[in-house]
C-alpha cells in the first residue's frame, strides 16, 4: 500500500477459486486485512469457515462449486472485481482442473468483467516434461493468458507454514522415527513462506497494469537440497536422527509402487528440483522481501522436541 493512500483493495470484491486449501487461508488472511471483499468458492468450503471471524459482518461469503461446471462457476464469479484461481491437484482429470479447466476459468472471469485475475502455477511447470502435473500446469497458463491477456501467472516455489503438510510432515517424522529414509537427497528447493507468497499475490491483484501479462517465479531467499532441509530441522527439535540418503533408483523403484508416501511424478518432479530458473521476474519484483525458513523453524519445531515446549533444545534425543 503507498503510504497515505487506501489499499486498491478496499472494499473490491475479490474471489478466490480453490481457496478453502492451505495457500487460500493464508491468502485470505491478507486480502482481508487490506479491506477487500471475499468470496471463497470451492468444493469445500467448510473448511475456510475459520476465516469468519477475521471480517467484518458481510466481508467473507462462501460458495460450494465445482469449478468444471459452467453455470456454478458464472454464478460465482458475478460481481467479482478480480478473481485469483488457486486449483490444483496432482490426481484426477488434471486438463479438466488445471489444463483446459484454467483457460475456462480464465475466460469466466474475463465474461464476468473482473479486472484483475491472478492464476496460481507452480514453478516446473513444463509442457516438455513427461509428468502430467508439470504438463497441464503449462497448459492451463498459456490458455489462462489466451483467453485474459491482462492476467497476471504466479508460479510458486515450495511453501511453508505452520499448517502446512510439507515442513511440519518432515517435522512429525523426524520427531518419532531415530532412522529415516531422504528421498532426493541432493534434490534442490527454494522454499517460500506461505504469507510471503500470499503478499505477492495479493500484490498483483492490487495492479493489475504494472503486473497483468506476466509470469513471476515467487520463490524463498535460499536454495536447499533434501538432505540440507531435513539436518535443519533435526538440528531444531534437538534430535540426531539417522538419516539414510537414498539411491535415485531406490528411490524410483520404491515411488513405482502402490501406497508408498511418494508417487511416481512426485519422485519426477522432485528429481528436477524446485528452484527458480532466473530468467523470468520474482518476488522481490512483486513488492516481497522474502523471509528465510531459519526465521521460523526454532518456534515451529518445538512441538516436536523431547518433552515438547518444556523441554531443551539441547538435550539432544533419537
Amino acid at each position: 500500500m503507498r503510504q497515505g493512500l487506501p489499499d486498491p483493495l478496499n472494499g473490491k470484491l475479490v474471489v478466490m477459486l480453490g481457496g478453502s486449501g492451505f495457500v487460500g487461508r493464508h491468502l485470505a488472511q491478507e486480502l482481508l486485512a487490506r479491506g477487500a471483499r471475499l468470496r471463497v468458492a470451492s468444493r469445500h468450503p467448510e473448511r475456510a469457515y475459520m476465516l469468519k471471524p477475521l471480517g467484518n459482518l458481510g466481508q467473507v461469503q462462501f460458495a460450494r462449486i465445482d469449478v468444471t461446471q459452467a453455470g456454478p462457476l458464472a454464478a460465482a464469479l458475478a460481481g467479482a472485481d478480480a478473481v485469483v484461481n488457486l486449483v490444483g491437484a496432482f490426481a484426477g482429470d488434471l486438463d479438466a482442473l488445471q489444463g483446459r479447466g484454467a483457460g475456462a476459468i480464465a475466460a469466466a472471469a474475463a465474461a464476468a468483467g473482473a479486472g484483475a485475475f491472478v492464476h496460481v502455477s507452480a514453478i516446473g511447470a513444463d509442457g516438455a516434461l513427461q509428468v502430467a502435473y508439470a504438463r497441464t500446469k503449462a497448459d492451463g497458463e498459456a490458455a489462462v493468458l489466451a483467453a485474459f491477456p491482462g492476467a497476471t501467472v504466479v508460479r510458486p516455489s515450495i511453501l511453508f507454514g505452520p499448517d502446512d503438510n510439507f515442513l511440519m510432515m518432515f517435522g512429525r517424522l523426524i520427531g518419532t522415527w531415530p532412522v529415516l529414509p531422504v528421498f532426493g537427497p541432493a534434490a534442490r528447493l527454494q522454499p517460500l513462506f506461505v504469507d510471503d507468497a500470499a503478499e505477492a499475490i495479493a500484490n498483483a491483484l492490487a495492479d493489475p497494469i504494472v503486473h497483468g501479462g506476466k509470469i513471476y517465479e515467487i520463490a524463498g531467499p535460499e536454495v536447499l537440497t533434501m538432505m540440507d532441509l531435513h539436518q535443519r530441522i533435526a538440528a531444531a527439535e534437538g534430535r540426531a536422527p539417522g538419516l539414510v540418503a537414498l539411491p535415485d533408483a531406490v528411490s524410483g523403484a520404491i515411488a513405482a509402487l502402490p501406497g508408498t508416501p511418494i508417487s511416481a511424478d512426485q519422485w519426477a518432479l522432485l528429481k528436477a528440483g524446485n528452484v527458480a530458473s532466473g530468467m523470468l521476474p520474482g518476488v522481490a519484483e512483486l513488492g516481497v522481501a522474502a523471509r528465510p525458513l531459519g526465521l521460523f523453524l526454532d518456534r515451529w519445531l518445538t512441538q516436536f522436541r523431547k518433552h515438547g515446549r518444556f523441554g531443551s533444545k539441547n538435550a539432544r534425543a533419537v
